[in-house]
């Protein structure tokens, strides 16, 4: 689940809450639309419970690291998955606890900032292991054979949440709690191991205007492309500012209630002669009779720019993809019924192996080489496609794909 983060907003500093993957701040107070943005992982900080005289400069904080996602094992018997959240220790000094717990979901985090005052512990276990293990990979695997072809971790966030210590005497202290931790050896002091703010942590803000035409770009808060009414563009946001990312829409007829968001991931994979659409349905043995023009028709995988469950991502992404014919794309206006983009780029690309095993009949002709699969001369573009209001589900009727309306509900929240 999403945390709570309280967040000051840059131009009037009302205290504004939104969930921990929120990236666009909508501040409801003065009505200014700004995009956070971090250098590095995002860092957040638990809101202490002190109640004895204590200055912010007595304050020791130790760094634990959150992953939250999706991890896929491709292995002999098929494609296990599974959804991880999990906050663990990134600091190896003895009597602090292994993991947070419940208290990041229960409690509403801020945003760690130079106020915050104090030292910090450094992070002395690296976020690769946390991540290993965090994925329980042997379990994963043992499910899925015991030859592992591929993993991946699609869907992932990363970030430090720091918990509030202090020292009295020679005792430490949990700051939200209050309570004994451990001892130190006489006349030690922990805050002299700690170092100060790093200037390079604190969150930064970008102008959500749109470089083309310089309206206001519409966004929901979670999301990672903007989208200009004004002149019909699309910005994804990056490190270094806004992207402008090619966008098409798919025709619709009139029954068409709104559009979801596909990445279109064209490459080709030449480990496994795939260059084509015609060569990716005869590799992955799909019964189709191929037709002359499919090898003209570049391999393109489509992936829900989206969050959803597993087993629902999966099944999405493979018969949009081997549909693919049936969409005619072009050139459109950025519509109010689009849905947000909440999957960047570079995890859709991660995803492809993932919806090549999927999409294989005959596993022994794709699994063995995914190892040596690369992506040759990948490109992106994003896609609108037509879904059908019914009900309790939304359907895309050129693929026989049906989404729960509570499963999309779910995705944005995972």
């Amino acid at each position: 689940m999403d945390l709570a983060v309280e967040q000051a907003c840059p131009q009037c500093g009302a205290p504004v809450t939104i969930s921990e993957s929120g990236r666009l701040l909508n501040c409801p107070f003065c009505g200014v639309k700004n995009f956070l943005q971090s250098r590095g992982l995002p860092r957040f900080l638990l809101p202490d419970k002190i109640e004895r005289p204590l200055s912010r400069e007595e304050m020791l904080y130790t760094p634990y690291i959150r992953f939250k996602g999706t991890v896929f094992i491709v292995g002999e018997k098929g494609i296990s998955h599974r959804i991880i959240d999990t906050t663990q220790q990134g600091n190896l000094l003895s009597g602090l606890p292994p993991t947070l717990g419940l208290r990041p979901q229960a409690m509403k985090l801020k945003r760690l900032t130079p106020e915050c005052g104090g030292h910090f512990l450094e992070q002395t276990i690296k976020a690769s292991a946390i991540l290993a293990k965090a994925a329980q990979v042997s379990e994963l695997s043992s499910c899925s054979g015991h030859t592992l072809f591929h993993r991946a971790f699609i869907g992932e966030s990363l970030s430090f949440i720091y918990l509030p210590l202090y020292q009295h005497n020679e005792t430490i202290f949990d700051g939200v709690t209050d309570s004994k931790l451990f001892r130190v050896k006489e006349g030690q002091s922990l805050l002299s191991s700690g170092r100060e703010f790093n200037p390079l942590w604190k969150p930064f803000f970008q102008s959500t205007l749109c470089p083309q035409c310089g309206a206001h770009l519409d966004g929901e808060g979670d999301c990672l492309v903007l989208t200009c009414r004004n002149c019909d563009t699309a910005w994804q946001v990056t490190a270094s500012g806004l992207k402008q990312v090619e966008w098409f829409i798919a025709a619709a007829n009139s029954k068409t209630d709104f559009f979801l968001p596909f990445w279109k991931v064209s490459c080709e994979i030449p480990a496994l002669g795939i260059h084509s659409f015609a060569d990716f349905i005869d590799r992955t043995n799909q019964p189709l009779v191929i037709r002359p023009e499919w090898h003209e028709h570049k391999m393109s995988f489509f992936i829900p720019a989206f969050k959803l469950r597993p087993k629902i991502f999966l099944q999405a992404a493979k018969r949009v993809t081997v549909s693919q014919r049936n969409f005619i794309l072009a050139q459109g206006h950025v519509q109010q019924f689009f849905q947000p983009v909440t999957l960047p780029m570079s995890e859709a690309r991660q995803s492809v192996k993932v919806v090549l095993a999927a999409s294989a009949l005959n596993r022994k002709k794709i699994y063995p080489h995914l190892p040596q699969v690369q992506l040759k001369s990948p490109a992106a573009s994003l896609i609108y496609l037509p879904f059908i209001d019914k009900g309790h589900d939304v359907v895309l009727q050129q693929a026989t794909v049906a989404i729960s309306k509570s499963v999309l509900k779910f995705g944005r929240m995972m």
